[in-house]
């Protein structure tokens, strides 16, 4: 991890092929990095662990007694700049506090939304005098944030706001009015990030405090999951905040609000990965204990193969997010958070990752959703009941596919933004295309594979052939109407994800295996296969599907007949491979790698 890594042009893993030395993985920490991840681990298991049951019953008083405790042990400052009394530290080791976090559940997402959502705006975009007042309170606890984007009337449509800001006559503060709806940590938050419209139309952002005249809260939601985290309804009434909350500039709200969403989305990845492999320890435990028909169930073939797809997916999972860290931290390494120009670097350098971003929070959450559903099938009637920790995991996940914007509005922004960065000439996107088509009217013959991984790293080529074929084959019928053809958009936002697992999971095993070698790498080589050679066939799926929407008759048949050729692998005995991988789960009564 000392080694620094070139900058990536974000969304360039669709058209361009890279080499495993380049990525970060969760295997190459260093003593620091392990050592904050350790003590983060005993302090939920200390401090936190205990008294789950009080701060699901949304004790305010505990929460903040408790998150102040983590602000002393720097857990709250990992992402604020030494300057301003943080840590500063990389976005690796703060991704590898919030993976530990995730253990305590609604606690986790309390602190995820403070050092989140709710710090990262002034750290990116605040002036000097706005990070210097606030946040080393925040870095220690002493305030708590919130962040307040949605309203009644606009979710998904975050531009579409009603809250409004007006100047008062004589220039020294804002008027504020509006609701936001389900603010994370309302209950007990001290400082607000408000998204408002300067006299009704240009979108801005404001540092709200809670002792401000005219503020006032509406009352906690009753939720289905994370009981324990605070969501209630902030209220506006002609609030006055001074002229110098305002966070960066008028008019640029909308900058803030998606950038920091990237990062949010990122980091709910985070969270969803430390779930699943929680997942994974109580169900493979449980598997083991429980018996039936005089053996354990762990005995059980399909018990196996649930467990050694749930342990595969969290692999894949924790290989894109280690990699996304390592992409952000070197697109954030030069920027001097003192200087002026700080915001705008910074709007610029975590705008370059949106499209990772985005796959990470789509990924994530169905992931941990299949591992949740999965972890409670394995208990059978035990994991309805909420004595059973794996009850609680499968009700907090379902959350994750709706905040930091719907799994449906990300996979519409996933290929927009790339077509959109294509247009502008960013990305050769449009050149890589035009160029594949001479290619695949030519014979695409048979090979033979021999090394570890040789296949499926011909498969990962195959598939960013297939996206971009289908791809450009959308854009040249569609034109600038390809953002109405939704389920298109959908589909080659699944190709893309798949082909960002599928890689960043080819390039850790790759990495493991010229570390340890291919027998010490046995259960990621069988992990990586598995997971690729589904994955294609998925892909070959979504492509079919997209080639059917488009075209028809003679010209479907040709295109069909060329994808064929680009689909063409061996059979896989999953099945086996599956049983080796659930054997180490078993084993161990853990996540395995």
């Amino acid at each position: 991890m000392d080694k620094t890594f070139d900058k990536v042009v974000g969304g360039s893993f669709v058209i361009q092929d890279f080499d495993f030395r380049s990525i970060v993985t969760a295997d190459d920490l260093t003593e620091e990095q392990r050592m904050i991840a350790e003590t983060t681990a005993e302090f939920i298991e200390r401090d936190v662990l205990p008294a789950d049951e009080h701060l699901e019953k949304l004790d305010y008083d505990l929460t903040v007694k408790l998150m102040r405790k983590a602000g002393e042990l720097g857990l709250l400052s990992a992402d604020v700049p030494e300057a301003f009394d943080g840590l500063g530290l990389d976005k690796v080791s703060s991704t590898l506090i919030s993976e530990k976090l995730s253990r305590a559940a609604s606690f986790a997402l309390s602190i995820g939304a403070h050092v989140g959502i709710g710090t990262l705006p002034i750290v990116y975009f605040g002036s000097l005098e706005q990070k210097r007042k606030y946040l080393p309170d925040l870095a220690s606890g002493a305030r708590i944030a919130a962040y307040c984007l949605t309203e009644p009337s606009s979710g998904s449509d975050a531009l579409g706001a009603k809250a409004t800001a007006k100047l008062s006559e004589d220039g020294t503060h804002y008027v504020l009015n509006g609701t936001k709806q389900f603010i994370t940590n309302a209950g007990f938050a001290d400082v607000f990030i408000v998204y408002a419209k300067v006299d009704g139309q240009h979108f801005s952002t404001f540092i709200v405090e809670r002792t401000m005249e005219g503020v006032s809260l509406g009352p906690e939601e009753k939720k289905m999951g994370i009981k324990g985290s605070s969501t209630r309804p902030l209220i506006l009434e002609d609030v006055q905040v001074p002229v110098e909350n305002l966070l960066w500039e008028v008019g640029k709200g909308h900058l803030i609000a998606f950038n920091i969403l990237n990062i949010g989305r990122y980091k709910l990845a985070v969270g969803c990965l430390g779930a699943a492999k929680e997942a994974i320890d109580l169900s493979a435990k449980y598997a083991n204990e429980r018996t039936q028909f005089g053996k354990p169930i762990s005995s059980f073939p399909l018990i196996g193969k649930k467990l050694a797809e749930m342990n595969t997916k969290t692999y894949v999972l924790e290989s894109v997010i280690y990699r996304t860290a390592g992409l952000m931290d070197a697109g954030l390494a030069d920027i001097d958070h003192n200087s002026p120009e700080a915001g705008g670097l910074s709007a610029k350098a975590i705008a370059e990752y949106a499209i990772e971003c985005s796959i990470n929070k789509v990924f994530g959450s169905e992931v941990l959703d299949f591992v949740a559903d999965e972890g409670v099938q394995i208990h059978g009637g035990y994991g309805f009941i909420q004595e059973y920790k794996v009850e609680r995991i499968y009700r907090d996940s379902r959350i994750n596919r709706i905040f930091e914007g719907t799994n449906e509005i990300n996979r519409l922004l996933i290929p927009g933004t790339l077509v959109k960065r294509a247009m502008k000439g960013e990305l050769p996107l449009l050149q890589k295309a035009q160029a594949l088509q001479g290619e695949l009217l030519q014979l695409i013959p048979g090979q033979v594979f021999e090394g570890a991984l040789e296949e499926e790293t011909h498969l990962v080529g195959m598939a960013k052939k297939i996206f971009l074929m289908a791809g450009g084959t959308a854009v040249q019928k569609f034109g600038p109407k390809l953002e109405q053809e939704q389920e298109s958009l959908s589909n080659l936002a699944d190709i893309m994800i798949q082909i960002f697992a599928m890689e960043s999971a080819l390039l850790r095993t790759q990495k493991l295996v010229e570390k340890q070698g291919e027998d010490k790498s046995a259960q990621a080589i069988a992990m990586t296969r598995v997971f690729i050679h589904e994955a294609f066939a998925e892909i070959e799926g979504l492509a079919k599907e997209i080639l059917s929407t488009i075209e028809a008759g003679d010209t479907l048949r040709t295109q069909l007949s060329v994808l064929k050729k680009l689909t063409r692998r061996s059979a896989v005995n999953t099945v086996q491979l599956k049983r080796q991988i659930a054997a180490r789960v078993i084993q161990s009564e853990s996540y395995s790698v």
